[in-house]
């Protein structure tokens, strides 16, 4: 059996903070030896296993080669997850931890909503990935009132901060638009996104240049739309963050 990657668009009201519900078939799991290449793309994702229990994925500084089946999860946008969880991002960063040991506040609710731990998460004879049920368990943690600490900013301007950080606008400037110094940026960005600003412009780019490989675009050309300096620093960055050479990024 080979059973394909695939995503679904969340619901309307959720589309300010969920990117897509995925799930993944042995095919897409399985890279080499039982481990998956997952690359770092400034997201957090709630994970289901094929029990159905959740895990909470960590923004990654570099790809995270992953022991274990998971069969699809929720992918927050970059600085979402946080917020709803009330645990700042910088203390998961490169990790997979149990959604208990990091919230046991919301392991309460998933199992409120979805089910007892163990199970699947749309009921005994439901797939283990059941979108209807990740969708609610969203929306629940969404109702919740943020943590200071990890929602400094509303979502409108929690997105523009992305959008002009992974476009490639300096940390003083970002601060200098918010009326903050670049220290509080910072400090406030290690919370909210895992990581300060450098890295989030780094993992965003390095994410917009792979979607375009992935895509079939030659190395130079994705070099010059996503603001590498030539061809070569392309290459050095997806090694660094990728742990592959650019061509394994590409179709085959």
């Amino acid at each position: 059996m080979s059973v394909s990657y695939g995503e679904l668009a969340p619901p309307a009201p959720l589309r300010g903070l969920v990117e897509c519900l995925w799930t993944a078939g042995p095919a897409a799991r399985t890279v080499s030896a039982g481990l998956t290449r997952v690359l770092p793309d400034g997201c957090m994702d709630l994970l289901v296993d094929g029990a159905g229990r959740l895990s909470v994925a960590g923004p990654d500084t570099v790809a995270f080669l992953a022991r274990g089946t998971w069969e699809g999860g929720l992918r927050f946008r970059p600085g979402v997850l946080p917020r709803l969880l009330g645990v700042p991002a910088g203390e998961l960063r490169d990790t997979r931890v149990a959604l208990a040991d990091v919230s046991p506040a919301a392991a309460r609710l998933a199992s409120r909503v979805l089910g007892s731990p163990g199970r699947p998460v749309g009921g005994d004879d439901s797939p283990a990935v059941a979108p209807g049920g990740l969708f609610r368990l969203a929306a629940e943690l969404a109702a919740g009132e943020p943590r200071r600490e990890t929602a400094p900013w509303s979502l409108p301007t929690l997105g523009s901060i992305t959008a002009r950080l992974g476009a490639g606008a300096a940390a003083g400037e970002v601060a200098a638009e918010l009326g903050w110094s670049t220290r509080s940026l910072t400090r406030h960005c290690t919370a909210v996104y895992g990581y300060g600003p450098a890295v989030l412009r780094r993992v965003l780019r390095f994410r917009a240049a792979a979607a375009l490989l992935h895509a079939g675009l030659a190395p130079a050309e994705v070099a010059a739309r996503t603001g590498y300096a030539d061809q070569p620093h392309l290459s050095r960055e997806v090694r660094a963050l990728a742990g592959v050479p650019t061509g394994a990024l590409r179709p085959t």
